[in-house]
This record gives structure tokens, sequence and C-alpha cells, in this order.
């Protein structure tokens, strides 16, 4: 718990005005630190001290990093050692000691890889010692790894500053618009913890000094040291004291470029910054240069000797050499990593191919075994298709059954009318036989219309019974699968009274309400009508079933053109489609009604009629409520 209390109390410091040293932080840390109840929350306070003191003690900050590390490694404890190496590398890199910087980054680098842990301050100081070096590609390589963690675990603060100094490689490469581009994600970023980044000024400065624009670099190096003085950071006043003298170096205003130079040389002392330091000193021994030899000689000595101390013969051979050695670290683990993999693919492939070897056995002696039950099983299979055959026979002759009842009454009214128009007309023609005897003709001619509309009516009713009679024949026989073009609101209209009649047939008790609702607009569809007829069939009759029970039973079927479809809906006001068994009513032999009065095919053959036909069939159903079955088929 102080663990977790110690980093929050950091972080909101932090958060606040940056890596800077404040007495209220470290007052803070210290507190912390003495009423620590376990050694990780001690370790973390040591090493934040280490990154508050670096910019105005950097021997306190080395001391408490060296307290840390001593501690987490005596405990194993490889979060604590790696902020310790983390922090202790940026403040060996500020004063110069450019080696060391590297070696306790690496180092912390090595421990992090090898327990899985995150290493943002080490990357970052990698990044910056390589920007010093001007070995920019190695130095975007860290930097790009340190963005790409910070990115996966939402560490906005570290995220800018690896944006910053990217935008600095990018802006000591000369590459400007890649410059600017990052040095503003990295305001938007820092803007998001409520703080101002001084440094960011200070690129800003430096991309629009190369760019030509010297009014708004001054402006911009103006603004990132009033920051810089606001928040203490004199590593960043420094910084921006030596920018604005080279500014007025360059426009050539000697005094204004001393003045800020001589402030630029006694920040950095402050916190012995070398590296600004030398550029201090540098740029005092040129503006001295025509006026007064002798101070421009002695800032030239100092800039020599910084110089030295950051980049002499033997820190760079310091640094190859830890640079070789981290070189060979890497391809060490890269060819461990390699010889892992084939030894793993090795391993994979000698048990796959024992496996294989094993199952390969198996499989010869199941072969042997299958081969005598694939016999018998031919065999099964065969009965079983032809019993299946058999079952959907009797399902088409079940739904031929229903049909014939209605039919018999359907037939009958179109029989009764033609009987009875026959035998008027038989009436009819002796009245005109005995009006033509006696000359009638005006009265004959009446009785010949008379005749002739009969005739018309008998034909009519007989056609009417013709079309029943062929319905019956189309829905018995075997769908030959040629598709006709066909009027759905008439198939409709038949099968819904060819129903009710069967029905009724069956049960003289029973009466229901139906309803016909066409879209007189229907185009034609081409289709199967004995097949789209058992379709219509089947729902139906389970409708008028489904009601039977009801004390007003409605059915509707209705029909409605939708653009490249055609939609019908069959509707009753039944008890409904309980949930439990709703996506099972497809299924082929499911039924629900009692044993020996339903093979379940009938909604199994409708789905697959109208899948046949490129269409949907659905069902809504709200227990209690009625049941909606929806077809919809395309316009073809």
């Amino acid at each position: 718990m102080v663990e977790k209390f110690i980093t929050i109390v950091f972080l909101s410091l932090i958060g606040c005005v940056g890596f800077t040293q404040t007495r209220e932080a470290i007052d803070s840390l210290h507190q912390q630190m003495a009423i620590a109840k376990d050694d990780t929350s001690r370790i973390k306070a040591q090493a934040f001290l280490c990154l508050l003191y670096r910019l105005g003690n950097t021997d306190s900050s080395i001391y408490y990093g060296q307290q840390a590390l001593k501690s987490a490694q005596q405990i194993n404890y490889p979060e604590g050692e790696i902020l310790a190496l983390g922090y202790m590398s940026i403040t060996m890199e500020q004063i110069g000691n450019l080696s060391k910087a590297l070696e306790m980054a690496f180092k912390a680098l090595q421990i992090a890889k090898a327990n899985n842990l995150e290493c943002e301050a080490a990357l970052n100081a990698i990044g910056e010692t390589y920007i010093l070096l001007k070995d920019y590609p190695k130095a975007l390589r860290y930097l790009n790894e340190q963005k790409s963690i910070c990115e996966s675990n939402g560490n906005i603060e570290a995220l800018a500053y690896a944006k910053k100094d990217i935008a600095v490689v990018f802006e000591e490469m000369d590459q400007l618009d890649s410059a600017w581009y990052y040095v503003q994600l990295a305001i938007d970023d820092f803007q998001k913890t409520g703080r101002e980044e001084p440094q960011t000024y200070q690129t800003l400065g430096n991309i629009k000094m190369k760019s030509g624009n010297n009014a708004e670099a001054l402006n911009f190096y103006q603004s990132g040291l009033k920051i810089a003085i606001n928040n203490n950071e004199r590593r960043a006043s420094a910084e921006a004291y030596n920018k604005i003298a080279t500014f007025y170096k360059k426009i050539n205003q000697p005094d204004s470029g001393i003045y800020y130079a001589r402030k630029g040389l006694e920040e950095s002392q402050l916190i012995s910054q070398k590296k600004t330091l030398q550029e201090a000193a540098a740029l005092l021994s040129e503006l001295y240069e025509q006026n007064d030899t002798k101070e421009s000689l002695r800032y030239l000595k100092i800039a020599d000797a910084y110089k030295d101390s950051l980049f002499g013969a033997g820190n760079l051979q310091a640094i190859q050499a830890l640079i070789n050695q981290q070189e060979e670290h890497q391809k060490e683990i890269e060819a461990s990593r390699i010889r892992y993999q084939n030894n793993l693919r090795q391993y994979v492939l000698i048990v796959g191919l024992g496996i294989l070897l094993f199952v390969s056995a198996i499989l010869y002696r199941n072969n042997r075994q299958k081969q005598k039950s694939n016999k018998v099983l031919a065999t099964a299979l065969s009965n079983l298709r032809a019993t299946q055959t058999q079952l959907i026979h009797s399902e088409k002759m079940a739904s031929l059954g229903e049909l014939t009842a209605g039919i018999a009454h359907e037939i009958q009214n179109p029989l009764n009318f033609v009987n009875n128009f026959s035998e008027i007309n038989q009436e009819l023609s002796q009245e005109l036989e005995e009006e033509l005897k006696v000359g009638k003709m005006d009265d004959a001619i009446s009785l010949s219309k008379d005749i002739k509309e009969n005739s018309e009516k008998i034909s009519q009713h007989g056609k009417r019974a013709e079309a029943i009679v062929k319905s019956m024949l189309q829905h018995s026989r075997t769908s030959s699968g040629e598709r006709e073009l066909t009027d759905i609101n008439a198939l409709c209209d038949e099968y819904l009274r060819l129903a009710f009649h069967g029905f009724r047939a069956k049960d003289k008790s029973f009466n229901a309400s139906y309803r016909l609702e066409p879209d007189e607009s229907l185009l034609k569809l081409r289709i199967v009508p004995q097949d789209i007829g058992r379709v219509l069939l089947n729902i139906i009759n389970n409708a008028f079933q489904a009601v039977q029970n009801e004390k007003n039973p409605i059915i509707s079927v209705s029909t409605k053109q939708l653009n490249e479809q055609i939609e019908i809906r069959i509707t009753d006001n039944g008890p409904g489609i309980p949930d439990s068994i709703k996506d099972k009513i497809f299924q082929p032999f499911f039924t629900t009604k009692p044993t020996g009065q339903g093979t379940g095919l009938g909604l199994s053959l409708a789905h697959d009629i109208v899948k046949a036909h490129g269409g949907t069939i659905h069902v809504n159903s709200k227990e209690g409520e009625g049941t909606e079955f929806v077809i919809q088929l395309p316009v073809v």
C-alpha cells in the first residue's frame, strides 16, 4: 500500500513540475521513505530521489541511485534495479559521463528483457546519449522502442519525452518536416499531463532558425526560457540561453550574444552540465574573437576541455567498447533464439513423426475392421435412403389427402353450376324451338341470347372445375422441377380455400375466419407451382390446426411486393410457438403432433423448397399471441 502511495505521490509531483529539483517533492519522498514498511517502497523512493536530484545535486542523485540499486540486488527486485540503473544513466548522461550512462542503461535493458519488464528510462537515456554521439539511426531505434512501450502501457508523459527526443533527432538530421510533426505531437501529449516542456520550444526555434525565420525562432527560444525559469529547470534554462546567444551571434549583435552565453555558462555550472558548458564556452570564444583575443582564447580552452571530457579518445574508446559488447550480446540473444526455435522445430518434428507412426498403425488396424463394417453400413445407408424416400412420399400423400377433401367441396360448386345451367339450357332450347315454329323471331332471338349466356357460364365453371383438378394433379405428381410464370395471389387464394374446406371435411364443427390480403401490383414469379403450393398448403393447414380451439379463430394470408422480392405472410391467432422449440420446427422429423398424426417432414420440406427457389422462410411467434410465417421469394 505504501509502495503504491509513493508512486502516486511521485507521479503527481512530476505532473506538476516535470523532472526538476523541488524542495517539496524531495521532502515528500524523504518522508515516505522514512515511513515505508517494506523494502520495495523504500527502493522506489530512493530511485525517484535519484531522478529528482539530478538537476541540482548530481552527487546526491548518484548516492540515492546506488542505494536503490544495492537494496534491489539484495532482495532480488528486478523492477527496482531497472529504475535505479535507468535514472542513474540519465544523470550520467547529463554530467557528460557517456560511457557510464550507456553501461548503466544497457544493464537496465538486459534486466528488463530477461524479466519481461518495461524500461522507458533506460531506453530514453540510450537514445539521448546516441544523440550526443550524433549516431542518429541508433538514437531513433531506441527512442522508437520507448515510444512503442509507452503507447501500449498508456504512459503519456514518458511518451511525450520520447516524441520530443525523436523530434530532436530529425532536427539534427535537417529533416525539418518530420521534426516539426513530432514536436507538435510531443506538445499535445505534454498538455494532456498539464505541463509545458521548455525543450520543445527550443526544438521549434531550431527548426525556424534553419528555415530562415529568425524572428520566429527567437520567439520560441524566449518562450522556452520563460517556462524553464518558471519551472526552475536549469538544464533547459542553460540550453535556452545558449540558443538565444546563437541567435544574436547570427544577426551580428555580439554584446547581446555574450550576455546570454554567460547566462548559459552560469546555469550550466550550477548543475555540472558538460554539454551546455562546452556550448556556452565555445559561443563566448567566437563572440570575443574580434574584440578581445585573450578572452576568446580563455573560453576556447574551457570549451576544448569540456569537449575532451565528453568526446576524448579515451571516452570514445570506452563507449565503442560498450556498444560492441552490447551488439555482441544482442547477437548472442538472437543466436540463442534461433537455436531454441531450431531445437523446438526438431522436437516437434520428432514428436510429430512418432504420433504419425502411431496413428498410422492404429489407422491400418482400424481400416481392416472398417472394410468389413463398411459393407454393413452401405446396406444400412441404402435402407435408410429408401425409408427416407418413403417418408417424404408419405408426407406428400398426407398433404394430398388433406387437399382432396377440400377439392371435393370446391369442385362441387362449379359442377352444380354446370348441371343447373345445362338443365336451364335444355328448357330454353325447347322454348326456342316452339317460338321458331310459330315465327316469333324476337322472342327466339331473346331466348338464343339467354342460351348463349348460360353456355358461357357453363364454360366458365367447367374451366374452374378443370383448374381445381389440375391443381390436385400438380400437387399429387412428382415435381418436374420446371418453373412457370405463376400468379402468386391466385396460388395463395386457391390453397387458402382448399385448406379450409379440407379441414372442414375432417371436422364438420370447425369454423374459422380466413382472408386473403393481396398486393394487386404483384409481379408474376417463375416458380415450380406444385412445390410452392405444397409449402402454402402445409403452413396454412398448420395454422388452421393451431386455431381450432380458439374462440374467434382468424387466418390471414397477405402478399407484398418488396423491390426485388415478393413476400408472403401467413398469420394465425393461435397459442403461438414456445421459444424452446422455435429453432427446431424446420428440422426433419420434428413434430408437436401426437404420435401417428404427422411425420415431422412438412416444414422441413417447405424450408428446402423455398431455399431451392433462392428464397427464405422464417417464423415470428410469441407464446399466447399467435404465429406468423414469412416467405420471401426473389423476382427472377
